[in-house]
């Protein structure tokens, strides 16, 4: 997929802010459920509201954060630095790499499952 795609809804600032808000308690929620199933001794933090610091066992670390300028959520993984443009609508989020077209929930689920040496699904919480 094109990361800019001209059939994506356009959003404004609120829906960024609403539509940020639930990816990061979704990945949370993904990543703390993980945690407690497979016992990977991961630490998610959040900071400031709108970044969130994952810590594996082996000290790595994968950084989320929204970037409200921008309408984008950026990644750092070992892997290297990510940036995601909204390409969906309100009823089928979708964030897709800038470089690349990857979609974001699939990369990060990727990032953590190598980072964490077990397998990780991240995906979205329905609202």
């Amino acid at each position: 997929m094109n990361p800019n795609n001209s059939s994506a809804e356009i959003i404004d600032d609120k829906q960024f802010y609403q539509l940020g808000s639930n990816l990061l308690q979704s990945i949370e929620a993904a990543l703390e459920a993980a945690d407690d199933a497979l016992d990977l001794d991961l630490d998610v933090e959040r900071q400031g509201g709108n970044v969130i610091n994952i810590r594996f066992k082996d000290r790595s670390v994968i950084i989320v954060n929204t970037q409200p300028p921008l309408h984008e959520i950026w990644v750092a993984a070992k892997s290297g630095g990510y940036h995601y443009r909204w390409a969906g609508s309100l009823a089928q989020p979708l964030w897709l790499d800038t470089k690349t077209g990857r979609e974001l929930l699939g990369d990060l689920s990727e990032f953590a499952s190598a980072q964490a040496g077990q397998a990780i699904k991240v995906s979205l919480i329905a609202k």
